[in-house]
């Protein structure tokens, strides 16, 4: 595919003689709830952690979301760099570079997604079709879920040398796709919740006791020599005359369809009885969402503006130098379809860039009361992960002073011909939100921009506002020396405690001797014993513990500590290290 000695990366060399670990930087932990999650950022290279966490997290993370370079290929633009270097359009080898950059991180990254895992990708057109390429040979094109296009900008750019670009894409691929709606294997979609406005549209005109329904279109498209058996006279109850669908458009269901239909009184005739045939829809049949579509219009998802905006509010700066920053609508759109309500999945960033997917994640688990962890990764170039992505992952937490005005859209109706049919009713429930709305804000300011009606809630904020709660560890990657000697296996495992905390998700101190290290969490224990000879005294410490146990004993070899724990198999789990973290960097670094 590309001339892989020539795109080498200058860190595949150093890797050569040296491992991958996590060192914690313990004066920016955050700690404000033990019933909430910890989120994790880890500053470095994101090959050198994907390799970590190809240990630390193989085949356990459920949802992925990249945001990296497009690799524009403009001159001063510092949109890619690869071995410490900007690449621009002069370069012969730009796609190269990229798409090998890309290949080896992908890879990694498929290793930690679950079976059911599902990763999205922004993109724009430079690289789009290269990265679909690449994805089809990494995941498979049998896993391509979907091509969303994102409207990133309001307004076209008139400096434009041709087409003003107003998209970029966000690739959708799965670990392993369904066959077919009723495939119980792979990724699981989740459904958008219906919103007040969209519910607000239903209506009961023929006061069906099932309640509001709102109506569908009762033909498809296709033609009478496609479907035959779909062109066939219906009969109007109300004049019983007989109603044919177009020859271009029959109807949508079949005769014994239909006939169900007409029994359960689904058929919607109009006001008068005179229409043309209509299926009711009820509400109460719609919750269970909205099937998400692939074109994401900046009015439901936000864009390149909102982003910045958000980001400077939350630093306090007004000159912050952040040009691709995404909103954070946009990666919780994400995550409504790729989680659960109130779920407790694990998401991983591996560009993490200005901190929006553990923002994303915060506010989502505040709206619906989950539990989900972010893990992100960036290296420190520009101080981006120092200056920006932790301190605004940390303000959101904690809460920070501003001033300024909070702006939230509470109504919006886009007004095309069918609209103006109905602008009364249109109007009435733009009436009915304003006043609602008016005590809970400063100020409510109406506006009709682009054929758009939308209504504003304003309130202005002089002081503290509130963070969101949760717990953050941050790590650094470190290195250890590769060469399979006795001393760098014991330094390995001692360099490795951070890694395996991170592994069980047991990052509370409890005790540590000479031998051994203890952690825990909610419902669980991690035991790092650095000297095998101590399993005895070790367990008679564990004895004392009142939750399952994960012992990781030091080992020169690859022992098997069963036997030495069978009396306490109910209650440990246990084994040996650094051969099973070497294991995997095999894999990675053979």
């Amino acid at each position: 595919m590309w001339d892989e000695e020539r795109t080498r990366e200058e860190f595949e060399l150093a890797a050569q003689n040296s491992l991958p670990v996590l060192e914690e930087v313990p004066e920016k932990a955050i700690n404000t709830d033990p019933e909430q999650p910890t989120h994790i950022l880890i500053e470095g290279d994101n090959y050198h952690a994907l390799s970590v966490l190809n240990y630390t997290h193989g085949e356990s993370v459920d949802v992925i979301f990249i945001d990296p370079p497009y690799n524009k290929g403009i001159s001063g633009s510092n949109d890619f760099r690869y071995n410490d270097r900007f690449v621009d359009n002069e370069d012969a080898f730009r796609h190269s570079k990229w798409l090998s950059f890309m290949d080896k991180r992908l890879r990694l990254a498929r290793n930690i997604l679950k079976s059911t895992g599902v990763i999205f990708m922004t993109i724009s057109d430079d690289e789009v079709h290269h990265l679909r390429c690449l994805m089809d040979e990494i995941f498979g094109e049998e896993n391509f879920v979907a091509n969303v296009v994102w409207q990133k900008k309001q307004s076209p750019q008139n400096d434009a040398t041709y087409l003003s670009d107003m998209h970029d894409h966000i690739l959708v691929y799965a670990k392993k796709a369904k066959k077919n709606k009723k495939d119980p294997e792979g990724w699981q979609i989740s459904f958008l919740k219906r919103t007040e406005k969209q519910n607000a549209r239903a209506g009961n005109p023929d006061n069906d006791p099932r309640g509001a329904w709102i109506s569908s279109d009762y033909t498809c498209n296709k033609t009478a020599e496609q479907r035959p058996n779909l062109y066939y006279p219906l009969i109007n109850p109300f004049t019983k005359k007989k109603v044919y669908p177009s020859r271009q458009r029959v109807w949508r269901y079949e005769k014994s369809t239909h006939e169900i239909h007409v029994k359960e009184n689904r058929i919607w005739w109009g006001a008068n009885g005179e229409g043309f045939p209509r299926l009711k829809k009820f509400v109460s049949d719609l919750q269970k969402g909205i099937v998400p579509s692939t074109w994401w219009e900046r009015e439901l998802v936000g864009d390149n503006q909102e982003a910045r905006s958000e980001l400077r509010e939350i630093l306090n700066d007004e000159n912050v130098d952040f040009d691709t920053p995404k909103p954070v609508r946009l990666i919780k759109h994400i995550l409504s379809i790729a989680t659960q309500a109130g779920g407790d999945e694990i998401i991983v960033d591996f560009f993490a860039g200005s901190g929006t997917t553990a923002h994303a994640v915060l506010e989502l688990n505040e709206e619906d009361g989950g539990n989900r962890q972010s893990i992100l990764i960036t290296n420190n170039e520009n101080k981006i992960m120092t200056e920006i992505c932790y301190p605004r992952v940390k303000r959101v937490i904690e809460g920070y002073e501003f001033v300024g005005s909070d702006k939230k859209l509470l109504f919006e109706e886009k007004l095309g011909l069918s609209h103006l049919k109905k602008i009364e009713s249109v109007l009435a429930e733009y009436e009915k939100i304003r006043q609602v709305n008016e005590s809970d804000f400063g100020q409510i300011r109406g506006e009709f921009k682009d054929n758009t009606l939308r209504l504003w809630g304003i309130k202005n904020f002089d002081g503290f506002k509130d963070g969101l709660g949760g717990n953050l560890k941050y790590f650094r990657t470190s290195f250890v020396p590769s060469e399979p000697s006795d001393e760098n296996k014991e330094l390995l495992t001692r360099q490795s405690v951070e890694m395996l905390c991170l592994r069980e998700g047991t990052f509370e101190f409890v005790t540590e001797t000479d031998v051994w290290k203890i952690f825990k969490n909610n419902q669980r224990y991690t035991a790092i014993l650095f000297d095998q000879l101590s399993i005895s005294d070790l367990k008679e410490e564990l004895e004392k513990l009142d939750k399952p146990v994960s012992v990781y004993v030091f080992s020169l070899e690859d022992d098997n500590f069963a036997s030495e724990f069978a009396d306490m198999k109910d209650k440990v789990k246990v084994c040996a290290i650094p051969e099973a973290i070497l294991r995997v960097y095999r894999r990675i670094y053979q």
